[in-house]
């Protein structure tokens, strides 16, 4: 009962959110930070796999002198 009581205090803010009442402008910044979160996410991704996918080649050429003797 005690948790009903505590969710009715939480609805009754007349719809507003955290930063006050939610109109376009709230939304649409809300929506370009996720889009550019995930435009950087990608970017430092894909930048950590190039970096470990040079290292592993030049670990790879590494043994291949080794063997032939070069």
């Amino acid at each position: 009962m005690a948790l009903l009581s505590q969710l009715a205090v939480f609805a009754t803010d007349n719809g507003e959110g955290l930063v006050g009442e939610t109109d376009d402008r709230i939304i649409t910044f809300a929506a370009l930070g996720v889009i550019v979160f995930f435009i950087v996410v990608v970017i430092l991704l894909s930048a950590l796999q190039a970096r470990l996918e040079k290292r592993k080649e030049q670990r790879k050429a590494t043994e291949l002198r080794k063997r032939v003797g070069w």
